[in-house]
């Protein structure tokens, strides 16, 4: 018996041969004027109201009413998880054109894939004047996948110059499909409290500088950082992540699950057909994760502490 894959999702080819080989071979794509001026404004709007809770979730902790947006903006380092409460996130997730070049990038590595791709994840990044970057790591170490097909798809929200804290990559890292070990950075000035990937030659990283409206691509074994914004401007970035839809995704496994057949199902199946159709998928909490900036989080530890009426 064959098992149902579901229906097929349409999306129009957008990238060139030469395009798709260069993120084969550097683990990165740049892909401008993509999104609309209309389209960037949406997102920027809708992730204020997420923010503030204006969608039903069951996140206890979200942004008055009183505050002024840009208030909410320097308070927010990311949010995960916006297209679980988001109907105008999950759109942009399903995005046509973003999802046309998934389509054609994220296991162009594999010589059958036929282009079907899942999303398991939204993350937004806001970087206002003086805010920290994240040190060198690998998307990889954080969901699994079993095919190298881990692809984050960066739609930039402003400008991303050097100045203000754009990505630097390690064009080619991603080749040997290598996890490189961790530690504490130990320079909090220049990067936020995530764990920093070590042991390899840095001195080819490169900067992704981009205008708003730009779609970035990266490999999931892809080495990355972004530095502080010294600039006067807040830096915005909606990023998702996708994979091939043939890879299982032991994500977040489960008490009595195994690695080797984990398959988290609250996915978006966003291109081809989803081979894992039959399981069925998994309705995702209304709940998003709100990170706060360094400064507001010692506020509450004080607080918590009794430190601090």
């Amino acid at each position: 018996m064959l098992l149902e894959k579901g229906p097929t999702v349409e999306v129009p080819k957008i990238v060139s041969d030469e395009q798709i080989q260069f993120y084969i071979d550097n683990g990165y794509l740049v892909v401008p004027d993509v999104m609309e001026e209309h389209e960037i404004e949406e997102m920027r709007q809708d992730v204020i109201k997420v923010a503030r809770g204006k969608y039903p979730n069951e996140n206890e902790e979200s942004f008055p009413d009183e505050m002024s947006d840009k208030e909410v903006l320097e308070n927010i380092l990311c949010i995960h998880q916006l297209h679980f409460v988001s109907p105008v996130i999950e759109r942009y997730v399903r995005h046509p054109k973003l999802c046309g070049i998934l389509s054609q990038i994220a296991a162009a590595h594999l010589p059958w894939w036929d282009g079907s791709v899942k999303c398991m994840q939204s993350m937004y990044f806001v970087k206002p004047s003086g805010f920290q970057g994240q040190a060198w790591h690998q998307d990889e170490i954080y969901i699994p996948t079993r095919d190298r097909s881990l692809v984050g798809g960066w739609i930039a929200l402003d400008d991303a110059t050097v100045e203000n804290g754009c990505l630097w990559v390690i064009p080619g890292s991603h080749k040997t499909g290598m996890l490189y070990p961790q530690r504490d950075h130990g320079n909090t000035d220049e990067f936020d409290f995530g764990a920093e990937s070590h042991g390899f030659d840095e001195s080819q990283e490169i900067p992704v500088e981009v205008k708003t409206g730009t779609l970035v691509f990266f490999n999931g074994y892809l080495l990355h950082r972004s530095r502080k914004n010294r600039s006067a401007a807040t830096r915005r970035v909606l990023v998702n992540h996708y994979c091939n839809a043939w890879s299982l995704l032991p994500w977040q496994v489960k008490e009595g699950e195994r690695p080797a057949t984990a398959d988290r199902r609250a996915v978006i199946h966003v291109s081809g057909s989803d081979p894992y159709a039959w399981k069925g998928y998994e309705k995702p909490p209304a709940r998003i994760g709100l990170r706060q900036c360094k400064a507001v989080q010692e506020k509450k530890q004080k607080q918590s502490a009794g430190q601090e009426k």
